[in-house]
């Protein structure tokens, strides 16, 4: 009955007089009468129940889990009641949401940078193709260093000559393993025969000595001859490889170079206008780019070509006194020179009876 007439006391429209004064309803005394009759049970209700009833409902208080936010007046429905645990929920999906629109985001952003870096490479790709058709066809200008170039001939070439001696050792280094493993068969054929034919023991006895004398020098010799191949083979498919592959980066970037140069050219030459000076401003940043680049690798070609010669000229005094040493000791039948010179040079050989293969016939 209360929230029936408290409904209609929220919902009742109160007329105005012309004079600003509400008007008396025939409904008013009878509203009044109903207000105070609630409020005098109230209080018979409440002295009923005394302090304790009181004390009780402030000590637990409404709960807050609970508690609804109500839209519009008292007589409102139901659909303007909204929990706060609604509240909270649509705070989490709000929060979830967020983070998954900025891991959206970046994922955006790594995509947008890749395609980015795919489009920088494509221009660059076009820019550099184009250059090396018109330079192949006579029709485009590329810069030359005269002197760089000519060091830079001189040292394929050189590799060059240094692979065919590289080919060619190893070749005498297979010959010469196979005569020497002959050498040693047969000198155990030699010693067998001098066991079982007693007419001829001293003579297959001198060449089963002179055989295995042999086998030993030329196994002292394959070391050395080892030595000189694997140096040789260091310095020809490692340290000219590495100046050669420096060489390859220098002539890439002097074509980039020579492309965007043409590049800015083609801008300048043509007319000026906003846009163009705009795209001349972009092609001048870039050719400094380039520019910066092809000068630091000239340097650095430069620099380890002259190193590589002094490397060259030391490596290869070694090895050559080293190789023809050896040689003529071995052919000289001095076998106190020959490890002599293998000492000198600081080359130790397999001990017999290793059961390590030997190095070449690892190879």
């Amino acid at each position: 009955m209360t929230d029936s007439i408290m409904s209609k006391a929220a919902t009742m429209e109160i007329p105005i007089n012309s004079n600003g004064d509400t008007g008396t309803l025939p409904e008013d005394d009878s509203l009044e009468q109903a207000a105070k009759r609630q409020w005098s049970l109230g209080e018979k209700v409440g002295s009923s129940r005394g302090p304790r009833d009181l004390q009780q409902v402030m000590v637990s208080g409404p709960n807050l889990n609970e508690t609804s936010i109500v839209s519009g007046g008292y007589g409102g429905t139901a659909e303007g009641i909204i929990p706060t645990s609604s509240i909270k929920g649509s705070n989490m999906n709000h929060s979830s949401s967020s983070s998954s629109m900025t891991a959206e985001e970046s994922t955006k952003g790594v995509a947008v940078e890749k395609i980015e870096q795919v489009k920088k490479w494509g221009l660059n790709t076009y820019k550099c193709t184009k250059q090396m058709i018109s330079e192949r066809f006579g029709r485009g200008s590329r810069t030359v260093d005269l002197e760089l170039e000519a060091q830079i001939e001189v040292l394929r070439d050189t590799k060059r000559k240094y692979e065919n001696v590289l080919r060619l050792a190893r070749g005498l280094t297979n010959h010469f393993y196979n005569m020497v493993q002959t050498q040693h068969a047969l000198g155990d054929t030699f010693a067998d025969l001098s066991q079982k034919s007693p007419e001829l023991r001293d003579e297959f006895g001198y060449n089963a000595e002179t055989q295995k004398l042999l086998c030993k020098n030329g196994e002292t010799l394959l070391g050395a001859i080892n030595f000189f191949v694997s140096s040789i083979n260091t310095l020809v498919n490692k340290t000219m490889e590495d100046t050669l592959m420096t060489i390859k980066m220098y002539e890439n970037a002097r074509l980039e170079f020579d492309a965007y140069r043409t590049d800015l050219e083609e801008l300048s030459a043509g007319p000026r206008d906003a846009v163009t000076i705009a795209r001349i401003e972009a092609a001048q940043q870039q050719y400094q780019v380039q520019k910066d680049k092809y000068e630091r690798l000239r340097s650095d070609v430069t620099i380890k070509l002259k190193f590589l010669e002094e490397n060259k000229v030391k490596v290869m005094h070694k090895q050559l006194l080293l190789f023809h040493n050896a040689i003529s000791a071995y052919f000289a039948g001095n076998q106190q020179q020959l490890e002599q010179t293998l000492r000198q040079f600081n080359i130790k050989l397999r001990p017999p009876g290793a059961d390590k293969p030997s190095w070449l016939e690892e190879q």
